[in-house]
């Protein structure tokens, strides 16, 4: 009975590639859009309506908490109301008019998570002003390259971002007009914006600037521009990704559609620990989405070794995160296991056995073994403060061991979300309490449609069996265009669809589960993107290599690499450390091994590499990859399908070795 359950609905019939087009699946939509596309709340049509509205209807309710330092220790969660941030939103705004800001200046903010990144984001939608998120996770570069790019004047900034702003590098914050910190600016900080001609403000002087200078707002049309949000490219420099108010908004209405129905509801005592950055769209959706519901949302103190602490004083309610978070938990978890006595680590096996079963019949979490929940997996509730109702993973593929173990032991709902920030964020989504979703990204979100598209090179068919293909995405969420990039917007979209670069497969229920990617950008399980070919070019100038394949996937945080020697240079250092062996044989000695991995990390250095981007392990090669063994195309491109089948095991062996390592 269980298996004919379908999750989105057909609404166009696939058709065969011709005159040089590729083929093309049948159109999926979600369920409640089968009649066409529920019309949107005319009063919700901008992030500020969402916001204004709700600060009407429930401006006592805890809006943002965060803990306070006291004496180097982190206190407990303090709270500001819908109406107090409110109050503190219209003295910012003010404030920035006064200093001259006009609607349609694009303000940037940078810093961790905190109440201050919102009351300026929420400012910026009261005045018309584009929000512009700065972050660093792109490189030091990036910074420079937005403020330049997105032509922004006003920064928010953290006080410990402050010095990588005012820093040499940085050229174009010299067109920075001001500087205002989430807190205060030190002394030195202060002196050498002045020497820049750049103003700056505390938090406190801001917000008496704009209390002694009252200015009317200027609200948002939904056409309007909400947001820029620069995303990484395969190569070269980020990418600015346009949000209008309105595609924000009917996200959020979309996300209302969907979850109402569903018997458990939100409600405004809900809560939501916020720790990834607010720079990335999965973060600001869900914020804006709780900020509509007149919930709460609490954010981390900052530094994520230390989440559980956090979990355990806020006991949220709502947890999202990607794979690496969760696998945090999962070894957590494992680990008390581990220190249990061999009859308890039984008796937990056996309730863990019970109650899977029942769920694969097609009972809900909470009723498939109450027994199992009160012996067993409340505790495992407990350790993460004991109110969890929903963990959503987004960001990259959740393994399915992992995501299995979750839904059985937290006591909660388990859900995975797939989008991007072309997308606005998820454009397919999980249905709690269902089975078949494990290791699978979900079905359509309600305002936009979902088809494959034939990727011929790859094999990838979307009529074959199973249907698989890139992922392309239609529908009223999706981005406006690239900022200043007309030529890449128009690539990116075919007839309206917009193409995803990522290999899905759809299964007969009508849900997606990514299988690839297609540009050879990959990323890892912390959600960061790496692009593989660009860091084989520049790896590859390291002496001591002939050639590198770099591998890493989404399930891994690190990367490793297959390197062939150069072949005189091997030899060379096998002289000067005297071993008189073969290449072959030089080839499985560790010293010559840690040899190779600093000389890439010496080229990783001289390149300003990310952290993320460094190799971790390698695995040595005498022989040039070759067509022989089918490693290479004709043009000597590196088939990476073919080389990850030859080289499995010793791929498998030295991942193995790093996590035990750790």
């Amino acid at each position: 009975m269980e298996n004919r359950k379908v999750f989105s609905v057909k609404v166009e019939d696939g058709r065969e590639g011709r005159d040089g087009k590729p083929s093309v699946g049948p159109v999926y939509r979600n369920l409640l859009a089968k009649q066409g596309y529920p019309p949107p709340d005319p009063e919700m049509s901008t992030t500020w309506t969402l916001f204004s509205s709700s600060v009407e209807k429930y401006p006592g309710n805890r809006m943002l908490g965060w803990r306070k330092f006291v004496d180097g220790k982190v206190g407990p969660y303090s709270w500001k109301t819908y109406k107090e941030v409110y109050d503190e939103v219209l003295h910012v705004g003010s404030a920035l008019r006064a200093s001259g800001v006009e609607p349609g200046c694009r303000v940037g903010i940078y810093g961790a998570n905190c109440p201050q990144w919102i009351m300026a984001m929420e400012a910026c939608g009261a005045h018309s002003l584009v929000c512009v998120p700065l972050y660093d996770t792109l490189g030091s570069g990036a910074v420079n390259f937005i403020i330049d790019h997105a032509e922004v004047d006003f920064v928010f900034v953290q006080d410990i971002k402050v010095k990588e702003l005012l820093n040499p590098n940085c050229k174009s914050t010299q067109q920075l007009k001001a500087i205002v910190c989430f807190t205060s600016l030190a002394e030195e900080d202060n002196a050498k914006a002045s020497q820049m001609g750049i103003k700056t403000y505390s938090w406190t002087e801001f917000l008496h600037m704009g209390k002694e200078n009252p200015w009317e707002i200027s609200p948002p049309q939904p056409f309007s521009i909400c947001t820029i949000m620069y995303t990484s490219g395969t190569s070269g420099d980020p990418k600015g990704v346009v949000l209008t108010h309105e595609t924000m908004a009917t996200f959020v209405c979309g996300v209302d559609l969907f979850l109402d129905q569903f018997e458990d509801k939100m409600t405004v005592d809900d809560v939501y620990l916020s720790f990834l950055p607010l720079a990335h769209i999965l973060d600001r959706m869900i914020e804006e989405y709780f900020f509509h519901r007149g919930a709460s949302v609490g954010y981390y103190h900052g530094n994520l070794k230390e989440l559980r602490d956090d979990i355990m004083e806020l006991k949220p309610t709502f947890l999202a995160g990607v794979p690496r978070v969760y696998d945090m938990i999962h070894e957590g978890i494992q680990q008390a296991l581990q220190e249990l006595s061999p009859l308890r680590k039984w008796i937990f096996d056996a309730l863990y056995k019970h109650k899977l079963s029942w769920m694969n019949k097609g009972y809900k979490q909470k009723f498939a073994s109450p027994l199992a929940d009160l012996l067993a997996f409340r505790k495992v509730k407990a350790k993460l403060g004991g109110r969890l109702r929903l963990l959503l993973s987004g960001g990259a593929p959740l393994s399915s061991e992992v995501e299995e173990f979750l839904r059985v032991t937290c006591c909660a709902f388990v859900v995975q979300g797939y989008g991007l920030t072309e997308t606005c964020g998820a454009c397919t989504i999980g249905f709690p309490d269902e089975m078949c979703f494990v290791g699978a990204v979900g079905s359509p979100a309600v305002y936009n449609d979902l088809r494959l598209e034939e990727v011929s090179d790859m094999g990838y068919d979307p009529l074959g069996n199973p249907p698989c293909g890139e992922i392309c995405v239609k529908g009223k969420t999706l981005f406006s265009e690239y900022y200043k990039n007309p030529e890449l917007t128009r690539e990116s979209f075919e007839d309206g669809w917009f193409h995803t670069g990522d290999i899905g497969q759809m299964l007969p229920n009508g849900i997606v589960k990514v299988i690839d990617r297609k540009k050879n950008l990959i990323k890892l399980s912390q959600g960061e993107y790496v692009a593989l070919e660009y860091l084989e070019n520049v790896y590859g100038v390291t002496p001591i290599i002939d050639d590198v394949w770099v591998y890493g996937n989404s399930f891994k945080s690190m990367l490793v690499a297959v390197v062939v020697l150069h072949e005189e240079k091997a030899k060379k250092w096998a002289e000067l450390n005297g071993y008189t062996v073969s290449l072959f044989e030089l080839c499985s000695l560790s010293k010559l091994q840690n040899y190779v991995l600093s000389e890439l990390k010496s080229t990783a250095d001289k390149n300003k590499m990310r952290g993320f981007e460094y190799i971790k392990g390698v695995i040595l090669e005498a022989r040039a990859f070759d067509m022989e063994r089918d490693l290479v195309t004709a043009t000597l491109k590196k088939k990476r399908n073919n080389l990850l089948k030859y080289y499995q095991a010793e791929i498998d062996a030295l991942y193995h070795n790093l996590t035990t390592k750790k």
